[in-house]
């Protein structure tokens, strides 16, 4: 006996897939101090702190570089605009190699959401424009804010300045077209933290096998709704500076592993499910359309 699944949003991946993977890789750079520290001042520079940042484009992102390589993945890299000043020979690797490059503030702990649509639009235009030219003329279509904290007039400044999607949001299982103040525009929620690593791992002090554990219990129950013809998507968030580091990998290989066991479920980048979401809603409005005639 089939069980009853009380979803009202209806959903389909391109050729019948059943569950879309999503991997964020945020390369992230810090003006005082990373999500990593033992006794810290706010408004001070703390070197422990901002040495543990660093390992991310010493060392982290040439491992994950390298992993998601062996496994054919293609990434959604949120990169702060520091980051990319800094490294851009990273940020240029990123596009050579198809990943996706998305904006991600300046710097990782400094918040524009307080300072008002002009500087935070401010914010937005200078990211974009060190992005672009690191990526080699590549444009950002993505967004994700520092610590997913943006403001009431994000997504509509975001929409002006030509992107398409946003990531400041835990509200759904699915991507979702909302109305901008701009024109339409596409929210691509991560639906558990129990797949990122800084919840799962860095802030809880967890080890390794409880990040395991809880994208295990995620997928498996997305995948049972999607074969009962609910699509589903789940998203990995991987830190260069945290899940980088090796303690990690051996965790996240398993989980790559685990997706290849299931029939239908494939891996792609943000960007592309944002572009399909679109698709989606178009081809829903003009078939209203043709209903109301």
């Amino acid at each position: 006996m089939q069980t009853r699944r009380r979803f009202a949003r209806e959903w389909a991946w391109p050729e019948g897939k059943k569950l879309a993977v999503t991997v964020g890789v945020p390369f992230e750079a810090f003006k005082f101090q990373s999500q990593f520290n033992y006794i810290a001042t706010p408004g001070k520079a703390d070197l422990f702190s901002l040495s543990y940042g660093d390992y991310g484009w010493k060392a982290g992102i040439w491992r994950l570089l390298d992993l998601l390589d062996r496994y054919g993945v293609k990434g959604s890299m949120a990169t702060n605009g520091l980051a990319a000043a800094r490294h851009s020979e990273i940020v240029r690797t990123f596009v050579a190699e198809g990943h996706e490059v998305t904006g991600h503030g300046w710097a990782n702990d400094v918040y524009v959401k307080d300072a008002g649509e002009e500087a935070e639009r401010e914010e937005i235009r200078r990211c974009t424009q060190v992005l672009t030219e690191a990526s080699g003329g590549v444009r950002p279509v993505g967004w994700t804010s520092p610590g997913s904290t943006g403001s009431q007039h994000t997504i509509r400044i975001l929409k002006e300045e030509g992107y398409i999607w946003n990531g400041d949001d835990v509200s759904d299982d699915l991507p979702f077209v909302i109305e901008s103040g701009a024109g339409p525009f596409v929210m691509m929620p991560r639906q558990s933290l129990a797949t990122n690593d800084i919840t799962q791992w860095v802030l809880s002090r967890n080890p390794p096998s409880v990040m395991w554990e809880g994208f295990k219990d995620t997928f498996d129950t997305l995948y049972s709704e999607a074969c009962d013809g609910w699509g589903r998507s789940i998203d990995i968030t991987l830190h260069a500076h945290m899940a980088g580091r090796p303690t990690l990998i051996p965790t996240i290989q398993r989980m790559l592993d685990y997706t290849r066991q299931h029939e239908g479920v494939f891996f792609t980048r943000k960007r592309d499910i944002a572009d399909w979401a679109v698709k989606r809603e178009l081809q829903a409005a003009s078939m209203r359309a043709r209903k109301s005639l």
